[in-house]
């Protein structure tokens, strides 16, 4: 998609320092290693790398234009960029310029934009979303963790007049940033999955975080429409003082969207699946209760779409899980690990737990579980709290890792797991006492927040599994 310097300051309300405001640009960027000649570098300013280093490489390159901060470019530099016509432009700050720039673009670009944030279950439910909106025509969706200040903007960059729908994801650790996302994508439909105890250090508490979600709410467009949980108590507040329609999806009578005849298989959900333009059965390919919540507001999404029951089924029933979400991963002698480590709060960590118990059935049960970071204040009560969770669930063995550990010990003793079958350690310990534990049929949960790293122990498992079935078969 092509720019000229025009666009940008008409965007960004930047200052032109040096060549034309008729420059055309053929895209638009911030990694000096994968920019083509004739683009415009953005020179964002991060915690390890800082863009302005390399805008001088990225012009010798043949990069038609840089976006730096103010005061950021030399006089020498400067000189350089006149001699070459490269077009600078100044910014006050130049992530809010990168922000600027992909609202421009989202306003100029046809697609209709599906926004989705929540405590738990974005990217599944992103994926779903996608999956049955495929069906629709071409889409864009958000691509791994691509969420935040950064990665929204350059999510939408990539819209192109072929894209009818793009589904984003929005993530959030603070009051503010999902009101600054919902700015730049002026959603025509906005959901809010659940709201739940997370990011609890920059948010004090659940209302912290039913507010701090709730400001997409604000930026959908007029005719649009919001997609609620009727099943939780804060969505349901949100939907009260909604400015937009809502549409809610859940469990119960009230939801427009929602789910009957459920039946946990193998490795799986059934359900039928009840809008208000026809019912039709869904079976889900992947594991936990909550994946049936996460697949009704994908499709309510779709509904909103006007997307077919028969398209919706076929979406919801193609997704499986996502890596390090609930992700089951076999090993050799039936044993199976559920890869849920790519994050955990203590609403993910216990509907995780539930899962666990469910699966497992009459075979044995291990939890290993790493801190959940970001809970402010009631970290050490939210780890109790989670131990005894997982005290209560009939779980044969605990291990622990992290600096809440003790805490989630205390609370599993006190829901009654006696001490010689919980183990804290370090990865190390924890991942050798594993394979001197496990036997075939065992189930094992691995959780944790990202920061702990707990996929660690799936890796060590998958190489003791591999090094162990060689040896048994050779």
């Amino acid at each position: 998609m092509e720019w000229t310097t025009s666009d940008i300051l008409a965007a960004t309300g930047g200052r032109l320092l040096s060549g034309s405001s008729d420059t055309v640009f053929t895209g638009v960027g911030i990694d000096s290693r994968q920019l083509m000649p004739g683009s415009l570098f953005i020179a964002i300013e991060g915690d390890i790398h800082d863009g302005h280093i390399f805008a001088p490489e990225v012009v010798a390159l043949g990069g038609r234009g840089v976006v730096v901060r103010e005061g950021r470019t030399s006089d020498t530099t400067l000189a350089i960029f006149q001699d070459r016509q490269v077009v600078c432009i100044s910014v006050p700050d130049t992530t809010r310029a990168l922000g600027d720039i992909a609202a421009y673009h989202r306003r100029r670009m046809p697609a209709r934009i599906v926004a989705l944030t929540g405590s738990n279950g974005k990217t599944t439910t992103r994926a779903m979303t996608a999956a049955i909106l495929n069906h629709r025509g071409t889409i864009l969706a958000t691509q791994g963790n691509l969420n935040n200040e950064i990665g929204l903007p350059l999510t939408l960059l990539q819209l192109t007049e072929t894209h009818t729908l793009a589904v984003v994801e929005m993530g959030m650790n603070h009051p503010g940033e999902i009101d600054h996302l919902g700015q730049i994508a002026a959603p025509d439909i906005g959901m809010i999955i659940n709201v739940a105890p997370a990011h609890l250090e920059g948010l004090h508490s659940i209302e912290g975080v039913m507010h701090a979600k709730g400001e997409l709410l604000r930026h959908i467009v007029p005719a649009g429409r919001a997609i609620l949980n009727a099943d939780d108590e804060y969505c349901r507040r949100l939907a009260e003082t909604c400015p937009v329609e809502t549409l809610l999806f859940g469990f119960g009578p009230e939801a427009a969207i929602r789910a009957a005849d459920l039946d946990s298989g193998p490795r799986g959900w059934t359900f039928t699946l009840q809008m208000p333009s026809g019912e039709i059965p869904v079976k889900l390919q992947v594991p936990g209760k909550f994946m049936v919540a996460n697949a009704l507001a994908a499709a309510a999404a779709a509904y909103c779409c006007d997307v077919a029951p028969e398209a919706i089924q076929a979406g919801l029933e193609s997704v499986a899980a996502v890596d390090g979400r609930m992700q089951l991963v076999p090993l050799p002698w039936g044993i199976t690990l559920i890869n849920d480590c790519y994050n955990a709060n203590p609403a993910s960590t216990a509907a995780a737990i539930d899962t666990l118990a469910r699966m497992k059935g009459a075979s044995r049960g291990t939890l290993v579980m790493g801190d959940m970071l970001e809970l402010g204040p009631e970290a050490e009560e939210w780890h109790r709290k989670t131990g005894r969770k997982a005290g209560q669930a009939g779980l044969d063995r605990l291990f622990v890792h992290g600096a809440f550990a003790p805490a989630v010990i205390k609370g599993a003793q006190e829901a009654g797991m006696a001490p010689d079958r919980i183990l804290a350690g370090d990865i190390a310990e924890i991942s050798i006492a594993l394979t001197q534990w496990l036997t075939p049929g065992d189930w094992v949960l691995v959780k944790g927040s990202r920061g702990m790293r707990m996929e660690r122990v799936i890796a060590a498992l998958q190489d003791w599994a591999g090094g162990s079935k060689e040896t048994t078969e050779g």
